[in-house]
């Protein structure tokens, strides 16, 4: 601080670099914190019987057109063209939360209860959970295509539509 007030300009701009780089420093190292509290913390960590179940689905997922990976309250989540297609629940019971429609999630759940629930958090909501260790491969296809279609624009479902050898589906 000495030097910054015994009046020479040298002394006086080094004084203020060396406030500046310290006070750069100090919002670099509060960003840094911030990121890692934000990273998944050791108890939203994917069991490891899970993770081979996740990656299959993330494999799935990503291979729809405008899919990216992405978190959402701090878990890791597929999103199309930003909006929330799915996320890793972690809270209590550790399964996938997949958007879904209303008509389509009472199928589901009547038809295959092992696989897909509800929690009352998203009865208002049109999202599913399921358990992917529990689900077959064509089944989280589907229900990947459906939720992918529920948030693509019109023009991406159009050109997958046209890609497909088996024609367009409805949506």
């Amino acid at each position: 601080m000495k030097a910054c007030l015994d009046g020479s300009h040298g002394a006086v701009v080094s004084c203020i670099v060396r406030r500046i780089t310290y006070h750069w420093l100090r919002v670099v190292e509060r960003k840094v914190q911030y990121q890692k509290r934000r990273q998944l913390k050791p108890s939203k960590v994917i069991p490891a019987a899970s993770a081979r179940a996740h990656e299959r689905f993330l494999r799935i997922a990503m291979s729809f057109p405008g899919t990216e990976l992405s978190t959402s309250y701090g878990t890791p989540s597929v999103k199309v063209r930003g909006k929330l297609m799915s996320r890793w629940r972690t809270e209590a019971e550790g399964a996938l939360a997949i958007r879904c429609d209303f008509l389509d999630r009472q199928i589901l759940l009547q038809a295959q209860p092992e696989v897909f629930f509800l929690i009352e958090h998203y009865r208002d909501y049109p999202m599913i959970l399921m358990r992917l260790e529990k689900a077959s491969r064509r089944v989280m296809l589907d229900v990947v295509g459906r939720a992918w279609r529920l948030l693509a624009p019109a023009k991406l479902i159009r050109e997958r539509d046209e890609t497909l050898p088996s024609g367009p589906k409805s949506r």
